[in-house]
């Protein structure tokens, strides 16, 4: 041990008092292996402790005052004047007790750990895991509640939807027309602040107007809403609700199968101004094969020069047999005027 040989040649004048009730007489400490060696004025061993038991009665004070670990009645007092003495006993006692085994130290360190394994898991892992289990298990039926009363708050900010019965029929065989998940769910027409398409929980789809009144052919509107169920498909439209509302909109949608006012106002603030997800070249012409739909009308929709959609043009499974059409002539015309004049 460096500290004990730095000083074993220390020795110290002392009074020693063998029990409680015997008398004091003086001594001579010295610091030996791993000792504190107790000799009488005649250089003859008296006793000695182990320096890993000493204990100082009075800590800060001098005379210092140390005793045997158990034993509070066997004491050794050196003067203030031993200050040598009393420093090395100090300091050999701080280095013993940093190199003795602290268990409580490591249960500390242990606890503190799970502590913060949990907190952390409660910040970075419960929300995600709490948002995906709601997703999993809300049933169709909730989603399309959710997705009614988010488009009647989404119409503050576009307006009502056109609508007409014999155009809104025309819709409704259209989303049937058109494979994927929500051939069911009602098409809408906005009149104002829909960029292109977006999509609702429930499989709502509301549709700019201008996909139906601005394209010689519904070609085009059909494809724009077979790349928006993909979407949907991709990227879960409640999943998409919960991950940008509080956390306890999943618990309360969880405990309570509703979604509070608010949140819905404040997520149909920002959906509209969302980033779309992307849809692969190769998944949007596997849909439009699916769907007997050409592929060309909606690339050249999506950019006029063909430049950024060339693998959906090059690639259009009916880019030399048409499909079928996709609805009559007479019920395009209708479709087209739907938002009226």
């Amino acid at each position: 041990m460096t500290a004990l040989d730095k000083y074993q040649r220390i020795e110290a004048s002392g009074l020693w008092r063998p029990a409680g009730e015997a008398q004091r007489m003086d001594v001579i400490a010295s610091i030996g292996d791993a000792t504190l060696l107790i000799s009488d004025m005649q250089d003859r061993p008296l006793t000695h402790w182990s320096l890993a038991a000493v204990v100082r009665a009075n800590p800060g004070k001098r005379p210092a005052i140390y005793h045997p670990a158990g034993d509070e009645s066997e004491t050794l007092e050196f003067p203030g004047a031993e200050s040598e003495m009393i420093d090395a006993i100090e300091k050999l006692r701080a280095v013993i007790e940093r190199r003795r085994p602290h268990p409580g130290r490591l249960r500390f360190v242990i606890v503190f750990a799970m502590c913060l394994a949990l907190t952390l898991g409660a910040i970075f892992w419960l929300p995600g895991a709490v948002r995906q289990h709601t997703v999993n298990i809300v049933p169709q039926v909730k989603r399309a509640e959710i997705g009614a009363v988010l488009f009647q708050k989404v119409q503050r900010v576009t307006g009502p939807p056109c609508t007409s019965p014999e155009a809104q029929s025309v819709l409704t065989r259209l989303a049937v027309r058109l494979p994927g998940a929500g051939s069911s769910a009602p098409l809408y027409v906005m009149r104002d602040g829909v960029d292109q398409t977006v999509n609702l929980p429930g499989g709502i789809i509301l549709i700019n107007r201008t996909l139906v009144e601005d394209y010689t052919e519904p070609d085009v509107v059909a494809g724009f809403i077979v790349a928006e169920r993909l979407r949907a498909a991709q990227s879960d439209p409640l999943a998409a609700l919960l991950k940008a509302s509080p956390i306890w909109s999943s618990f309360r949608l969880l405990t309570t199968g509703a979604l509070s006012e608010a949140t819905l106002t404040s997520y149909a603030e920002t959906l509209l101004t969302s980033d779309k997800a992307n849809v692969s070249d190769q998944v949007l012409l596997t849909a439009f094969e699916a769907a007997n739909l050409r592929a060309t009308p909606y690339a050249y929709a999506v950019d006029i020069t063909g430049e950024q959609t060339l693998g959906l043009i090059e690639a259009d499974p009916f880019a030399t047999s048409p499909p079928a059409a996709v609805m009559n002539d007479a019920s395009w015309l209708q479709l087209q005027s739907i938002c009226g004049a």
